[in-house]
């Protein structure tokens, strides 16, 4: 090889070295697979979850996005474990589908104790998660919870529900929990189920009456021509809870940094976050419930007197229950309605 020849070549190969230390590609981000089980246009798959995912990649600069696959990858009562096996990396499950696995977050779903500030509601279940049960979930980890508008009753006749008799008279769907219990206890008859299948009970006619829904959930879920009236309680009948839920293995590959990034954005942030998408979604449906003449109907005091009795045997049960599972049930209980209490005043 020629001297001139052998010197250009030396030097091509020392800029090759050189700029392959200090410009080697960038780092794939990692991708988390976040599942979201209501139908598409619902404000959790279209707003809530895609907000989430703007705030960890923000966070994390970059490192961790999210994508939302269009179908949902499992049933609803399943999220945990799809979760658990890795088909999804996140995913959001209603609590009362996993009471068996972890009971401390179904405290803001015990009867009369919920009230119209949901992001209040739900910064007292993550403020109760962390001071009374913060090791329950196993095998997971818990990124974040929040609770929802409280849950009307509602009639698909003619005549509202309005006292024990006319539940008694009725076959109602329920969410399976707190709801379907204090129906199950007046001895009304009782199908329960995931609110994704309301539409094909409720327009079927199975059912003259359901309870638990608010009226963004009557309006999402196509419920509205099958409705007729709508019974509103001065107390809160029942809330809804979820949880967001991560792949463990996945957490723990992530880096500290990336963690710590992850948590700032979740938990009371997040939980806030997705319970005032649902006051919002509530008061825009109560419009469109009222064009199509859905009446509302106030509760009659004696008929809310004996649904609190009831609801009272319930909470105790819950309590009890919570205590036999290793948690202190009266201090989580009383913990939760307070800080609700304490919260609310606050932004009211």
């Amino acid at each position: 090889m020629r001297p001139a020849t052998k010197f250009l070549t030396l030097a091509i190969v020392a800029i090759a070295i050189g700029l392959s230390g200090t410009a080697s590609p960038a780092r794939a981000a990692e991708r988390l697979i976040v599942n979201c089980f209501w139908p598409p246009q619902h404000s959790m798959c279209r707003e809530i979850l895609p907000t989430w995912g703007k705030w960890v990649e923000e966070a994390t600069e970059g490192r961790v996005k999210i994508s939302i696959p269009p179908k949902s990858l499992a049933g609803p009562p399943e999220q945990w474990a799809s979760v658990e096996k890795g088909i999804a990396d996140v995913a959001a499950q209603f609590n009362g589908f996993i009471a068996n696995r972890v009971i401390g977050p179904t405290v803001a779903m015990n009867p009369f104790i919920a009230t119209n500030d949901a992001p209040a509601m739900s910064q007292a279940l993550w403020e109760t998660h962390e001071k009374h049960f913060p090791n329950e979930y196993k095998g997971i980890k818990a990124l974040s919870m929040w609770v929802i508008t409280p849950g009307d009753l509602w009639s698909q006749t003619d005549e509202p529900v309005n006292s024990m008799a006319d539940l008694k008279s009725r076959k109602i769907w329920a969410l399976p929990g707190t709801n379907a219990n204090i129906m199950k206890s007046i001895g009304a008859g009782v199908v329960s189920g995931p609110a994704v299948q309301m539409n094909e009970i409720v327009s079927r006619g199975v059912v003259d009456a359901f309870v638990g829904v608010s009226p963004a959930s009557v309006r999402d879920f196509r419920l509205i021509p099958y409705t007729k009236s709508k019974t509103e309680f001065d107390r809160g009948i029942y809330s809804t809870s979820f949880s967001l839920l991560m792949n463990e293995a996945k957490w723990n590959a992530l880096s500290k940094k990336d963690q710590a990034a992850i948590v700032s954005v979740s938990g009371a942030k997040f939980g806030r976050m997705a319970a005032a998408y649902w006051v919002k979604s509530d008061k825009e449906a109560e419009a469109e419930l009222d064009k199509a003449g859905i009446k509302v109907i106030k509760a009659d005091p004696a008929f809310e007197a004996e649904l609190v009795k009831v609801g009272d045997g319930l909470t105790k049960s819950w309590i009890a229950n919570a205590s036999k599972r290793g948690l202190d049930g009266q201090a989580a209980y009383d913990f939760y309605v307070s800080r609700v209490k304490a919260l609310s005043q606050k932004t009211n």
